[in-house]
């Protein structure tokens, strides 16, 4: 199945990848991940405007250089992850046939969920969303959760440091881009 994306030049584009089988590995290698980033800023000219990075999935939102790229970002992100992790650290791991024939190592999805930003408003939702993660999925509060720009957010005046306390969380549960 051949898969078309939407390149329009100097967007902000809102991404999910996510492990194989949901398998609990990011938070556990993240800095195996930070390196996976970092690795991919060297080839690719690219600014991360907000990042949430979960137990099995990672929410990023990214502004390309060049907007053709951003396919070979998260490519390369998550092959320098696949190729450095150790398969012993993942509980339950196992290859299939299809995986096996294509020399795939089974670590992330083969695919990835992507979506252009439209206007400010979709900016702000997305940005929302991201922050909104730890508490959606595990009801952690975003400034305790230590893996997502939120607390950039606070200290750049985006958000109150109490944003999406337990009683927020009602007001924007409709945000789903899983």
């Amino acid at each position: 199945m051949n898969y078309k994306r939407l390149y329009i030049p100097n967007s902000i584009i809102f991404i999910t990848i996510v492990t194989s089988k949901r398998h609990n590995i990011l938070i556990k290698n993240i800095e195996l991940l930070k390196f996976s980033i970092k690795n991919a800023h060297k080839y690719y000219n690219f600014e991360i405007y907000a990042i949430c990075v979960m137990k099995d999935h990672v929410h990023l939102l990214i502004k390309p250089n060049n907007i053709k790229e951003y396919s070979k970002i998260i490519l390369l992100i998550k092959r320098t992850f696949s190729k450095k992790i150790d398969i012993n650290t993942i509980v339950d791991y196992k290859q299939s046939d299809s995986n096996i024939k294509r020399k795939e190592r089974d670590i992330w999805q083969r695919r990835f969920w992507e979506h252009t930003i439209r206007n400010e408003e979709d900016l702000y939702r997305h940005i929302d969303y991201i922050h909104y993660n730890p508490m959606k999925h595990y009801q952690i509060t975003p400034r305790d959760w230590k893996y997502s720009t939120f607390n950039n957010f606070v200290k750049n005046g985006y958000y109150d440091n109490n944003w999406c306390n337990f009683e927020d969380k009602y007001k924007i549960t409709d945000l789903n881009y899983e």
